[in-house]
């Protein structure tokens, strides 16, 4: 295995809402538009390569999102997710070119199997959790091909269509990525066989690690590649002890009470991935630190990616860099506040890291002045807008 020599950064739009205090309504903010405008204009202008916009039930609509956002900025990828047994994949083809013809081919695509049971019931969805993930591989045999131009017939167990094709082909050839995360033996089986971007929740590296080598072995049997990408949150400050603080005030407004109703409600969800991540804490605040910076207090009370790299910009450098050299290419980060946080990350951590697609920083002046004006030794304006 040769190690990725650079690696893309992407952020994420907080659709169920945002705040200071995990667990609290405390300084919270809602989910509407003219905000996670902002979030995606400083996303693009801060050098990130896109945006992962979640979904589910509690989220406002990820497709409508991207769509309202596409016009608005000019580079920025949207992470989207599509849901086999919710949508058809014939709909979800028609569904990805269109986003993908309107953004200029900036559409990326997020395979969700997993999930709450009760939130897949309330959808209509039935399934076992063997039986998603079967479902999950007819699903995408008929996306894949008709998304590719394909007129497409099969009929399997889950999955039966006639003819299926799409009017308007994708901008992205053959088609958009697809990206994928799942700890188990059948989500493994699917990634390798079916999609591009395999994406592990932030896990000790070692664990990373073996699910990785897992993921190549079993794409290397079906005779493909998959690339590989982490999932996490960043508290990054100028030093340890800052950056520790903040960890520890992001949950200081959180009691016992809240904590054991999340863990109730994450502990139904026949997800491995998520069982993996209550393990790493326990529902305890004792031990958060699981791994050299890396937090497991996010998951006290947050579905999904739980943990967080916390430290100095150098510190986490380092931290990112051994998930790179264990293979990860994409790494998908986050903060409370999202808008704060993103413009904090962009400034103390990315400039330290490898990035694929590096934005130079812009010419900067620095006010000395009681009034807003350049002192003596100041140049008056920056050199684009001198004659």
């Amino acid at each position: 295995m040769t190690a990725p020599s650079s690696i893309s950064a992407l952020w994420f739009l907080p659709t169920f809402g945002d705040g200071r205090y995990l667990g609290s309504s405390e300084q919270a903010r809602a989910a509407d538009f003219p905000y996670l405008r902002q979030i995606a204009l400083a996303s693009e202008s801060l050098g990130y390569e896109g945006v992962l916009i979640p979904t589910g039930r509690s989220c406002e609509d990820s497709w409508l999102i991207a769509s309202a956002l596409a016009p608005l900025t000019e580079r920025l990828r949207f992470l989207v997710a599509v849901r086999p047994g919710v949508l058809s994949p014939t709909l979800a083809a028609r569904m990805t070119a269109t986003l993908d013809r309107l953004s200029g081919g900036r559409v990326l695509i997020n395979v969700v199997s997993g999930g709450d049971p009760e939130e897949n019931r309330g959808d209509g969805l039935f399934w076992t959790h063997p039986e998603r993930y079967r479902a999950t591989e007819e699903f995408l045999t008929v996306y894949k091909r008709v998304l590719a131009g394909e007129r497409v017939s099969f009929s399997g167990e889950f999955i039966r269509v006639e003819d299926a094709r799409s009017a308007f082909p994708t901008v992205q050839k053959p088609i958009p990525p697809l990206y994928f995360g799942g700890s188990s033996e059948a989500a493994h089986d699917v990634a390798s066989r079916t999609i591009d971007k395999y994406l592990s929740w932030g896990e000790p590296p070692n664990e990373v690690a073996a699910k990785f080598d897992d993921i190549r072995r079993r794409a290397e049997k079906a005779g493909r590649e998959v690339t590989l990408g982490v999932r996490l949150h960043v508290i990054v400050r100028e030093t340890n002890d800052a950056a520790w603080a903040a960890a520890n005030r992001l949950i200081e407004r959180l009691d016992d009470a809240t904590i054991a109703s999340a863990q109730t409600i994450l502990a139904r969800m026949d997800s491995v991935g998520q069982k993996r991540m209550s393990e790493l804490h326990g529902g305890r605040r004792d031990k958060l630190e699981i791994s050299p910076n890396l937090w497991a207090g996010v998951g006290l009370v947050r579905g999904g990616a739980g943990t967080a790299l916390v430290g100095d910009p150098d510190t986490l450098a380092e931290r990112i860099d051994e998930y790179r050299r264990i293979g990860a290419d994409t790494f998908i980060l986050s903060g409370y506040p999202h808008l704060e946080e993103a413009y904090r990350v962009a400034e103390l951590l990315l400039p330290r890291l490898p990035l694929t697609n590096r934005t130079a920083a812009p010419e900067t002046l620095v006010n000395t002045g009681p009034f807003g004006e350049i002192l003596s030794g100041g140049r008056a304006t920056p050199a684009s807008a001198r004659g």
